[in-house]
This record gives structure tokens, C-alpha cells and sequence, in this order.
């Protein structure tokens, strides 16, 4: 079976929130909330000074694209791909070619910015799973998560170093499950 990824759709500019709208109710109406997960799309936060008032705004991080966390299968690149407002997948050289995802990195640099994380915290990954390291000093080793720090995105995982198991501060986005 496929795992679940992340991939960037493109959309019609301005239209970004009503394609996540309508994708969203076609993932309920097609039940495809086996195959289609998350979508997102990418805002942060800016604050803004208007006559000495202050103002919270969204700004788009990149107009005109979503994100979609799916495992690729037929029907769920047919819902996504022939959503309204969609014009495509980035990543896909058309004639039926299925996309390619983004790579863990891009996305969890891409989630961090917005506060997000690309594992789900508890139902994905909970304490005493089994993890690999995948980036810092410790990349490739594999351990046992001790603790999770919601707030700071941040787990202490048990690795075995030099014959003897030690405790290791590492980020959520350097981790997958193993």
C-alpha cells in the first residue's frame, strides 16, 4: 500500500479557500477520507498597522497553490484533479502522469512556517512509537519516543549510542515513523 504524502495543487489565483471548500466536500461526499487526508492552504499570519491600528492579516505564503495529504491512488488524483477551480498538480508532466510528492523537508519547512507539522501528533505518533531520525547529527538511527513537547514541536527520543541508550532532544520535522 501507497503511504500518505504531500502534494501541491495548483488552483485558479484568489480561489485557493474555495477549492480547499470544495475539495474538502467531495472528500466527504466520494468518501475518500481513506485516501485523502489534509488540505491546506499555505497562510501565515502578519500584522499590520493601519492609522495607528493594529491589524492581524492572512497572507498567502503562494498564491494560486494548495496542499493535499494523499495517498495517490486513481480515484483520489481523479476527486482532487477534477475538483472546480483546480487547474493541475505541480510536479506532474501531464498525460496522465501521476505527480511527485514533496520531499519530507519542503513540507515541514513549508507546516513549520505556518505553526503545522507534517505527523499528527497523537494519532500518528505518541509516546513508546518507534521512530527514524532523519536529519542532525543522529540521522538514521532509530529509537523510542520518551516525551512530547506539543508546544516547542519537539521530541526526546531513547537512541542507542555507543552500546548505551541515551536520551536525545530532536524536532518533529526530523523524525518519521520507522
Amino acid at each position: 500500500m501507497e503511504e500518505k504524502r504531500w502534494y501541491v495543487v495548483n488552483t485558479y489565483s484568489g480561489h485557493e479557500k474555495k477549492v480547499k471548500e470544495k475539495l474538502e466536500m467531495r472528500i466527504e461526499t466520494m468518501d475518500m477520507q481513506e485516501n485523502i487526508f489534509r488540505v491546506v492552504v499555505p497562510e501565515h499570519t502578519e500584522i499590520e498597522v493601519k492609522d495607528g491600528v493594529k491589524k492581524e492579516k492572512s497572507k498567502k505564503l503562494f498564491p494560486g497553490y494548495v496542499l493535499v495529504e494523499m495517498i495517490m491512488s486513481d480515484e483520489a488524483w481523479y476527486v482532487v484533479r477534477n475538483t472546480p477551480g483546480v487547474t493541475g498538480f505541480i510536479g506532474s508532466s501531464g498525460k496522465g502522469a501521476k505527480p511527485i510528492p514533496l520531499l519530507p523537508s519542503e513540507i515541514d519547512r513549508i507546516l513549520g512556517q505556518m505553526g503545522m507539522s507534517r505527523l499528527e501528533l497523537g494519532s500518528e505518533i505518541k509516546e513508546n512509537d518507534k521512530v527514524k531520525i532523519i536529519a542532525g547529527p543522529f540521522t538514521s538511527m532509530i529509537g523510542r519516543i520518551e516525551s512530547i513537547d506539543l508546544e516547542h514541536q519537539k521530541l526526546k527520543v531513547m537512541i542507542d549510542l555507543f552500546g548505551q541508550e541515551t536520551s536525545v532532544e530532536v524536532e518533529l520535522s526530523q523524525v518519521e515513523k520507522a
